[in-house]
């Protein structure tokens, strides 16, 4: 490569823009220790930040499996779907009601942390959130399910999960697995090990 193609690729920006943009960073990074209900596979509550980092990699191993799909877009929604919750924190599923505010909350938490974005990454940003909540397109449906499928197999590891625990995963997020053959397909694999883990933890309690 020449200096003249170094030069034109990443030049400096305003002062004023990346300020912002660091800002942005700074205060998502709050993601990190935002925990969910979940555990990892040595019982350590694991962080939301964790959650869509493998979320990413799950999408990432099935790319070449998921058609014509625009999948940097994907990937995008993927990264923004959880960032409000650094502001509010996480909501358990099982804890989840039809009439709570959570959807408007989240929304209000993400405008709140995009707020010192340069303007056109701010409506970016929003942007991406609004098409993932509406979830009118194919990539925010897989995006969504995919979502469901992550948190499942991290359920799967979990030390402390009982039977009743592991029986609330066979209704979760089925709405949002069943709309791509793919997505169907990795969630009756995943509910077969939940319906195994179920009978393990059956037969613990009563042993």
């Amino acid at each position: 490569m020449t200096d003249l193609d170094t030069h034109s690729i990443a030049p400096p920006i305003s002062e004023e823009r990346l300020s912002g943009i660091l800002t942005f960073l700074q205060e998502a990074e709050k993601l990190k220790d935002t925990l969910r209900s979940g555990t990892t596979r040595q019982d350590r509550r694991e962080s939301t930040a964790e959650h869509c980092w493998r979320l990413c990699l799950m999408l990432m191993a099935f790319e070449k499996d998921l058609g014509g799909i625009n999948f940097l877009k994907l990937m995008k929604l993927a990264v923004v779907h959880d960032l409000g919750e650094a502001i509010s924190g996480d909501i358990p599923a099982p804890l989840q009601t039809a009439d709570d505010d959570r959807e408007e909350r989240e929304r209000r938490d993400f405008v709140s942390l995009c707020a010192s974005l340069p303007e056109d990454l701010s409506q970016d940003m929003q942007a991406l959130w609004e098409e993932y909540a509406a979830a009118e397109t194919p990539e925010a449906q897989l995006a969504k399910a995919f979502d469901k499928l992550e948190t499942m197999l991290q359920h799967h590891l979990m030390p402390g999960a009982d039977a009743a625990f592991h029986a609330f995963n066979l209704s979760y997020g089925v709405e949002r697995t069943e709309k791509f053959p793919l997505t169907r397909q990795i969630r009756e694999v995943v509910d077969d090990t939940t319906r195994q883990l179920i009978e393990t933890g059956k037969d613990r309690e009563s042993g």
